[in-house]
């Protein structure tokens, strides 16, 4: 079994909504998801600020980021895994990474819709 780790920013309405829905499908509790929005005796790889940045998990003990993060989150959920699967492929997670910085830059906006949204 993979030992995986998932940081979170728990103070986005985007992730929360994207880690429940995470948390919903692995079934079988194999991913540890950690809030970095609160405060605690976690350990974290990175500095708070980074690890807010971009997603962030650690498979086996090699840490990961942007999508080749979430490649390893759906390696651990039945439903996703062949989805992490495919991005083993250097040309898959190179498409996704590419999809990935592109959602970062319009992040901000889809933000405040969800907060306003939400309120």
């Amino acid at each position: 079994m993979t030992d995986l780790t998932v940081w979170h920013d728990g103070g986005c309405p985007l992730c929360r909504a994207e880690i429940a829905l995470m948390r919903r499908l692995d079934r079988r509790g194999s991913i540890r998801f950690v809030d970095v929005a609160r405060p605690g005796p976690d350990v974290c790889p990175l500095d708070r600020r980074t690890l807010l940045a971009r997603f962030h998990a650690s498979e086996d003990g090699r840490l990961l980021s942007g999508a080749a993060a979430f490649a390893a989150m759906w390696r651990a959920i039945p439903l996703l895994r062949p989805l992490g699967l495919m991005a083993r492929s250097s040309v898959v997670l190179r498409l996704l990474e590419a999809a990935y910085v592109g959602f970062l830059r319009v992040r901000p906006g889809l933000q405040h819709v969800a907060r306003w949204v939400a309120a």
